[in-house]
């Protein structure tokens, strides 16, 4: 049987359980389905100094176990199912009402009703409908797919250099990459670390001019062009770093405390081609309320393009996402009660 809700909401992350807060506080009927464990990337960060109420810092299990039990409190009900595909009834749960995007940042035109619950969600397990969706899908940090590297997550790799910087005072790091990114997060991990050692593949940097002559002059920072890593080294915490000379074939290691990838992300976003297909496995474009091209489907976190991928950001997106979303129910739920 069909299961109803007010919301659903995809992905249970930060951004996810704040969605969850708010519109269980509303006494909207609520569902969030996560895959996995509960709280995305930040489940697997061991120290958090920069989310505000926490001047000791706070490991990432804390933090999302807390923000579970809040949104319970509200009423929130969660599933652990992966959702395979998500549709627009255009039926409108067979009052004949046809659903019709009409751009981002528009209000839904009279003939969508989501009062009709007329979003689809399926899992492998069940199909559920709801008035309202919220994506929080997340981007998960493209890999290396190097030995090691899995082994020494949070206790040397990292893949954010905002959060994880400050624990590299005094340090030498690898920062791996060659685009804007790698560039920024290097010039940022260099207030705290000793010396940061930049490799990348190729021959030349694919950053901005301004941030390659940032790095190129700071004297923290030294370059290695045509750097293949190969192995990140370390039994509790990184000790080194194999590279290879991409000309040479000749291999070497680089002693350091840490190594910061960032070579790209890759959003989740491959089963919404259906709903998006100019976006197709890449980030989802939302208006000021994060509501996406879609009327009703909005879109919170690192999934959203022009996020800043940082804890306090997600839960602020989710925070606008559930309160539009109440608005968006109620506004046409409204507008049915007087046809």
């Amino acid at each position: 049987m069909e299961q109803h809700f007010d919301i659903i909401i995809v992905g249970g992350g930060p951004a996810s359980l704040s969605a969850a807060i708010y519109a269980g506080r509303a006494e909207l009927k609520t569902l969030v389905f996560e895959r996995m464990a509960l709280g995305g990337q930040v489940a697997g960060t061991w120290q958090i100094d920069n989310y505000p109420g926490f001047p000791e810092g706070i490991d990432g299990p804390e933090l999302i176990r807390r923000m579970e039990a809040h949104a319970r409190r509200f009423g929130t009900e969660f599933r652990n199912e992966e959702v395979t595909r998500i549709a627009l009834d255009e039926t409108g749960g067979g009052t004949g009402i046809r659903l019709r995007p009409d751009g981002i940042g528009k209000a839904a035109s009279a003939e969508f009703l989501p009062a009709c619950r007329n979003i689809v969600v399926a899992t492998r397990e069940s199909v559920y409908r709801s008035r309202t969706l919220i994506l929080a899908t997340g981007a998960d940090p493209r890999k290396l797919h190097v030995p090691g590297e899995e082994e020494l997550r949070g206790r040397g790799v990292s893949y954010c250099g905002t959060c994880d910087g400050p624990f590299f005072r005094k340090k030498h790091v690898v920062v791996v990459g060659g685009g804007d990114s790698a560039c920024k997060e290097a010039l940022f991990i260099s207030r705290f670390a000793e010396h940061i050692t930049i490799v990348l593949r190729s021959g030349e940097f694919r950053a901005e001019k301004i941030y390659q002559t940032e790095v190129q002059k700071h004297p923290g920072i030294s370059v290695q062009f045509n750097t293949v890593v190969e192995r990140i080294n370390g039994k509790e915490r990184v000790a080194s770093v194999s590279v290879r000379d991409a000309k040479s074939g000749q291999t070497r290691e680089i002693p350091c405390d840490g190594v910061f990838i960032f070579i790209g992300h890759e959003p989740n976003t491959g089963f919404l081609c259906n709903l998006f297909p100019n976006q197709c496995m890449g980030e989802i474009e939302t208006d000021l309320n994060m509501m996406s091209s879609v009327p009703g489907i909005f879109v919170i976190g690192d999934v959203r393009k022009h996020s800043y991928r940082q804890i306090a950001t997600a839960v602020g997106e989710g925070a606008t996402a559930a309160i539009a979303a109440e608005h968006f129910i109620a506004e046409h739920a409204a507008g049915k009660n007087t046809q």
